[in-house]
């Protein structure tokens, strides 16, 4: 098996619903995103994927976060905004993206401050 990981960043404001502390409060983070792509086949080329086009991906996922109140996106307006949604969210758009490629999602790590990061994999 192989795995590609590619990381980009992206900055958005929210506030935690149903929370009592100062993250209830409106605030805004500098989020790291790691992707990881993983597949069995390699391509004729040697490569299971090309960084470039995984970066492309995750940009056009990204710029729609990018400097914007989440709390105010779908489906964060349904759904809080933690580190741990905001990455199976991710992680479902990059799935749907890459859905005619032969790699497959392996995990999404949102990184919301440089000590504290949420992973969502599936199974």
């Amino acid at each position: 098996m192989y795995e590609l990981i590619v990381e980009r960043s992206f900055s958005a404001a929210h506030r935690l619903c149903d929370y009592d502390g100062p993250c209830a409060r409106l605030h805004g983070h500098n989020y790291r995103v790691e992707c990881s792509l993983v597949g069995e086949e390699l391509a004729g080329n040697g490569m299971l994927m090309d960084f470039g086009e995984i970066k492309t991906f995750c940009d056009e996922i990204l710029d729609a976060l990018d400097h914007q109140c989440l709390n105010e996106l779908a489906p964060f307006t349904e759904q809080n905004p933690t580190s741990e949604n905001l990455a199976r969210y991710l992680f479902e758009q990059m799935e749907s993206a890459l859905a005619d490629r032969p790699v497959h999602m392996g995990y999404v790590r949102v990184w919301e401050t440089a000590g504290q990061s949420a992973v969502y994999r599936k199974g």
